[in-house]
C-alpha cells in the first residue's frame, strides 16, 4: 500500500493524535491487514459506508479512485452502486454515480479493446464465468473441429481462474503462450510463477494449477489444447483472495 500522509499534512500541527490515528492506524495498520480482508473488499466496504451516510465529497472521490486501483472494474462499480441505491437512497447513489463516471472516464469501450494484445480481446467469457474470479474474455483463433484449438484468453486486473486439472488417458495437457500484460501461473505444491509476454508454460495432463492476471495488470495468453485421448477438464476450488493478494 501507498503510505497515507493526508492526516499529517492537513492536521499534523493542529491535531497530531488524530493525524496519527488516520494515517498510521487506519490507513496503516488496518488497511494493511490484507491477509484478513483484501484491499478490493475494504474499498467496497468503505464506499458503502460513506455513501450510506450521504458523504459524497472529496473523501468519496478518493475512495472511488482507490477502489479502481484495488481492482474494482467499471462494471462492478456500476453494479455495486445500483445495488446500494436501494439501501442507501437514490439521491446518494446518483451523487456517487457522477463521481464514479469521472473516476472511470478512461474506461471506454475503445480503451478496453486495446487489451488482448495482437490477437484481440474477444467477447466476455460468459460460458466459463463460474470458474473465474473477476472478468475474462475469450477470442477463439481456430476451429477445434478442424485442428488444434487455440484461443486468446484475456484477464482483467485481479482476475484468475479456479484451480483445475486437464485430464487425459494419454497425451493432453495445455500450453500457455503469454502475449500481453503480466500474470501468474501456479502448480499445486510449487511457488507461483510470474508471467510476461514471451513466456511459455507447459502444463502436463493431471497437474492441478491455476493462472490469471496480476492484481494491477491486464493479462493475455494463448491457450493451446494439446491433442490427447479421452481429454477433459476438471474445475476445482477458487484461488482465495487472501492467497492471491499476498502474491
Amino acid at each position: 500500500m501507498v503510505k497515507q500522509t493526508a492526516g499529517h499534512d492537513a492536521l499534523g500541527e493542529f491535531a497530531p493524535k488524530f493525524a496519527e490515528l488516520n494515517d498510521d492506524v487506519l490507513f496503516g495498520q488496518v488497511w494493511s491487514r490484507e491477509d484478513k480482508l483484501s484491499l478490493k473488499t475494504r474499498s467496497i466496504v468503505t464506499m458503502t459506508a460513506l455513501i450510506s451516510k450521504g458523504i459524497v465529497d472529496s473523501s468519496l472521490q478518493y475512495h472511488l479512485q482507490s477502489a479502481k486501483n484495488n481492482g474494482v472494474t467499471k462494471e462492478e462499480m456500476a453494479e455495486i452502486l445500483t445495488h446500494l441505491a436501494f439501501y442507501a437512497g437514490w439521491p446518494n447513489a446518483w451523487a456517487a454515480f457522477r463521481m464514479a463516471k469521472e473516476v472511470y472516464a478512461d474506461e471506454t469501450a475503445e480503451t478496453k479493446e486495446e487489451h488482448g494484445g495482437f490477437f484481440g480481446l474477444g467477447q466476455p467469457n460468459s460460458a466459463y464465468a463460474q470458474y473465474f474470479v473477476g472478468n475474462s474474455y475469450l477470442n477463439p483463433l481456430t476451429d477445434p473441429k478442424e485442428t488444434v484449438f487455440i484461443a486468446n484468453v484475456t484477464f482483467e486486473p485481479g482476475c484468475r481462474n479456479n484451480w483445475h486439472i486437464h485430464h487425459a488417458k494419454s497425451g493432453g495437457g495445455q500450453l500457455l503462450v503469454c502475449v500481453d500484460g503480466e500474470g501468474w501461473y501456479q502448480e499445486e505444491g510449487k511457488a507461483p510463477q510470474s508471467l510476461k509476454p514471451g513466456d511459455v508454460v507447459t502444463i502436463p495432463a493431471g497437474v492441478k494449477h491455476w493462472h490469471g492476471a496480476k492484481k494491477d495488470s491486464w493479462f493475455s495468453h494463448l491457450a493451446v489444447e494439446c491433442p490427447g485421448v479421452e481429454t477433459s477438464n476438471e474445475w476445482l476450488e477458487k484461488v482465495e483472495d487472501e492467497v492471491y493478494h499476498n502474491l
